[in-house]
């Protein structure tokens, strides 16, 4: 464990109290937001608006860090928004309020999100990428198991208390702040720094990006399309005759998998290739659409739910490890700050899309698609093979 450095066990903390917080608030979000007056429409917008602003503003801030040759500033300032947003929710219920909550939340996190995951690849060489990112993803998703565990566990005590909850979710939030400045800025070459970018200036990355970054992305986009929210689960589940209680159990089930799963998972494709463990999550992520689309049995939801943690651990943190290792590394927090971008922007657009074929053709319809179209994009990997050449100025290319 000698490659888990000091920043990466604080970075990796702060995730850990960061996901508690905003886990503990995630299942119970659109109950609230209807309790107040939020009708589904209105909830969607919300929604919308709040995933645009962290998709644009994750490419702006990533170029801004690599620019400044700065990481910790991003990374504090971010999660202390995101931190501050959780008892805004609940001082005022106007909804003008509400979405300026709600954005500074989603703003935190494109602001940190370029620049934390610098700092994770930084801390590492090339070889141990996979276990740096899964260890950190291991960590990050801890918190999205005990967050919503919590969250069940005080609502069965004071049922529809929901205001209190985000107070109390303002608690791991100040926790994650407050680790964050036990880290020290490592001193900056000089040398590297630029003038501060245009807004829209990370878009200019892409034509000067390497070619196996292009081609890497492409294809993260491609999956990115097609992988709507995991609400669609949660509701096919719903349909298929879980109580609220047991849908609420398998999203933790499911989070729990994905904990112990990230890093092991990481361990396994620094030996075996990035590239090759995300095929083989990909190919478990199929694997669940299909099933969940003719599943109706409750063990078969939570052997789906196994599955699908599995698939999380092996391309979560996997992507952005892989991506790291073919950039240069003073690009590296434009380069995942863009695709980030460009994947909250699709991921926007894959739920839009998702929910359009189950209202006109139904759930299995909408299931099965995006099943059908994660085989495209893992034919589309298969055809596409990293390029063997080595970047003169960063790391070795993925095999």
């Amino acid at each position: 464990m000698k490659y888990i450095t000091r920043t990466i066990w604080i970075l990796s903390l702060v995730s850990l109290f960061t996901d508690m917080a905003s886990e503990m608030l995630y299942p119970i979000m659109p109950i609230y937001l209807k309790h107040i007056g939020f009708s589904v429409v209105l909830i969607g917008v919300l929604e919308g608006i709040a995933e645009a602003t962290a998709g644009l503003s994750k490419g702006y801030f990533g170029k801004l860090s690599d620019s400044t040759a700065k990481r910790l500033p991003f990374v504090r300032i971010g999660y202390g928004l995101s931190a501050i947003s959780k008892p805004m929710m609940a001082v005022f219920v106007y909804p003008l309020w509400i979405f300026f909550a709600r954005t500074i939340d989603r703003l935190g996190k494109g602001i940190r999100t370029g620049a934390r995951d610098a700092l994770l690849s930084d801390e590492t060489s090339i070889t141990n990428k996979g276990k740096v990112f899964g260890f950190h993803r291991s960590m990050d998703t801890l918190g999205a198991v005990i967050g919503p565990a919590f969250a069940l566990a005080y609502l069965y005590l004071y049922p529809e208390d929901y205001k209190n909850l985000f107070y109390i979710a303002f608690v791991p939030g100040i926790l994650a702040v407050g680790t964050l400045f036990i880290l020290k800025e490592k001193k900056s070459d000089k040398e590297l720094r630029q003038k501060r970018p245009s807004f829209f200036s990370f878009l200019r990355y892409w034509k000067r990006s390497p070619l196996s970054y292009r081609k890497l992305t492409i294809g993260l986009l491609a999956f990115a399309l097609f992988n709507s929210s995991d609400i669609f689960l949660l509701l096919k589940a719903k349909e298929s005759g879980l109580d609220d209680t047991m849908v609420v159990g398998v999203y933790i089930f499911y989070n729990l998998v994905f904990a112990l799963s990230a890093f092991p998972a990481g361990i396994v494709a620094d030996k075996i290739g990035l590239k090759r463990m995300f095929m083989i999550g990909l190919g478990l992520f199929a694997i669940v659409y299909l099933g969940m689309s003719m599943s109706t049995n409750l063990y078969a939801f939570f052997g789906l739910f196994f599955l699908y943690g599995i698939y999380a651990a092996a391309t979560e943190g996997i992507s952005k490890a892989w991506i790291s290792n073919v950039v240069d590394k003073k690009d590296t927090a434009t380069a995942i700050g863009t695709y980030s971008g460009f994947q909250s922007i699709c991921a926007m657009l894959a739920s839009s899309l998702v929910g359009f074929i189950w209202f006109r053709l139904g759930a299995m319809a909408a299931l099965l698609a995006t099943s059908v179209a994660t085989v495209a994009v893992i034919l589309y990997f298969v055809a596409v093979p990293a390029p063997k050449k080595i970047l003169t100025s960063g790391p070795l290319p993925d095999k």
